[in-house]
């Protein structure tokens, strides 16, 4: 019995192979001898799993993914010259990082159809960091960056960094993190539970949270950055920082943080631990349109990933909340991101009772009133030509005073709403009014019924 529910499984995953996976791990032949020659082969705490590109193919057949992206896996190789390659073929002088990268981009010229490659880079040294990631995208045609959260104790965040975060931001470059083992570290920290179990999630997590305090992604807005194994600990970081930021502001240990605009550029994978629940937990810092599908091929056996891919394909089809966004997860998303289709997924969940309304109520500086009513304009045509999920955004002025503007809102649902406040148009009417603004005020409204909705908007 248990051997046909597995075949039913398999021939279920296969009905479409249509799965983006944003993360699998390339692990070359030169990686490895690079990392015995120095020694360092359990430096992440456990050997490294072999990796051949057929049974990477016989698996994404087996559980219908049609598209992989490879990155380099961790530790990060030192930055060491090799003169041959491991068949014996003459390269020149070549890095690890160099030769890693060039084996990505054959596989992906030999399987264009089936394979994407993030490029390693040869940090801490930032301008060789440049020069490869020029190399990477202009000759070997790389689909992006994949950046270790820390290399010799360098974290992204490091303002030494932000040369080739301007770099990757004018080529619009995607950037895949994944983590590394903390450093400096005392070994201890990790004697009773192994890196992969705790500490992974913590040093993404850190990483990601000096880029947010140093505003790096908000600096740099044309990168966007995925973010590994669900988000990590950021669902519960993210509303601490928040919380804490006028205390440190105070004294004086960090800046204006512009949230808004460094969560804009993350988005996720769910590799790992993923369910309806930690789905969930991560719609309270992004929107489903930042989502991806990731295995983390080839450290999971086949069987499991194609388990785990069958279940989240059962409860992405069977959670009515979550149900509309099952094809933006498993491929659209992915393949918007990676330039694979212009179309933008649309985040739209158009249910009367889960929508979202509200009335703001907004009190103008008289000499600003004719500005902003023009961007009070500008926004609403943009938002309802835009987005699918602002269903009503309906400015107006109270007769009596003509500066008291009140605003109808009506999204279709809360990750509607979300992504609303994350567009650009949204951000260049909130930064262009807030001198405009006296006084602002939120009125979450209830509908008292809801089902006359759909009715009313037929008119």
């Amino acid at each position: 019995m248990k051997g046909f529910l597995f075949v039913s499984m398999i021939a279920t995953a296969t009905m479409a192979q249509n799965v983006v996976d944003v993360h699998s791990h390339i692990i070359t032949a030169d990686f490895m001898t690079a990392l015995k020659n120095e020694g360092r082969q359990m430096d992440e705490g456990f050997p490294l799993p072999d990796y051949d590109v057929e049974n990477h193919l016989r698996w994404m057949d087996e559980a219908g993914v049609g598209m992989s992206v490879l990155t380099l896996a961790a530790p990060q190789p030192q930055s060491r010259a090799l003169s041959l390659n491991i068949e014996g073929e003459d390269c020149g002088e070549k890095t690890v990082i160099r030769l890693c990268n060039e084996t990505a981009a054959r596989i992906k010229r030999k399987h264009p159809e089936r394979f994407l490659f993030c490029a390693a880079l040869p940090l801490p040294d930032v301008s060789k960091a440049i020069e490869e990631a020029r190399y990477a995208l202009d000759v070997l045609k790389a689909d992006g960056i994949k950046l270790a959260t820390n290399v010799q104790g360098q974290y992204l965040g490091a303002p030494e960094l932000d040369t080739l975060f301007a770099f990757l931001n004018e080529r619009k470059a995607v950037v895949i993190l994944h983590p590394h083992r903390p450093e400096p570290v005392n070994r201890q920290v990790m004697q009773q539970t192994p890196l992969a179990m705790q500490e992974y999630l913590a040093e993404t997590t850190r990483a990601v949270a000096n880029m947010i305090s140093r505003n790096v992604l908000a600096r740099y807005p044309q990168v966007k950055v995925v973010v590994p194994h669900c988000g990590a600990y950021l669902p519960l970081a993210i509303p601490r920082m928040k919380s804490l930021t006028p205390v440190m502001q105070a004294g004086k240990m960090v800046g204006e943080i512009d949230y808004e605009a460094n969560l804009a550029a993350l988005y996720y994978d769910l590799a790992g631990a993923h369910s309806p629940e930690v789905i969930r937990m991560m719609l309270t810092i992004t929107t489903p349109d930042h989502l991806l599908y990731g295995s983390d091929y080839p450290y999971v056996a086949p069987q499991v990933l194609t388990q785990g891919l069958v279940r989240m394909r059962q409860y992405l089809s069977s959670e009515s909340d979550l149900a509309p966004f099952r094809e933006m997860i498993l491929c659209k998303n992915a393949q918007w991101l990676f330039g694979q289709t212009k179309e933008k997924p649309s985040v739209v969940s158009r249910t009367a009772d889960g929508m979202l309304c509200r009335l703001a109520e907004i009190e103008v500086h008289p000499q600003y009133l004719k500005d902003y009513l023009a961007a009070a304009a500008e926004i609403q045509a943009a938002s309802l030509a835009e987005e699918p999920g602002v269903l009503c955004l309906f400015p107006t002025q109270t007769k009596e005073d003509s500066t008291q503007i009140r605003i109808l809102e009506i999204y279709a649902s809360q990750q509607a709403y979300q992504h609303h406040i994350q567009t650009s148009h949204f951000k260049k009417y909130k930064q262009g009014t807030l001198h405009m603004v006296k006084h602002l005020k939120l009125q979450d409204l209830q509908p008292l019924m809801p089902e006359t909705f759909n009715a009313i908007f037929k008119r």
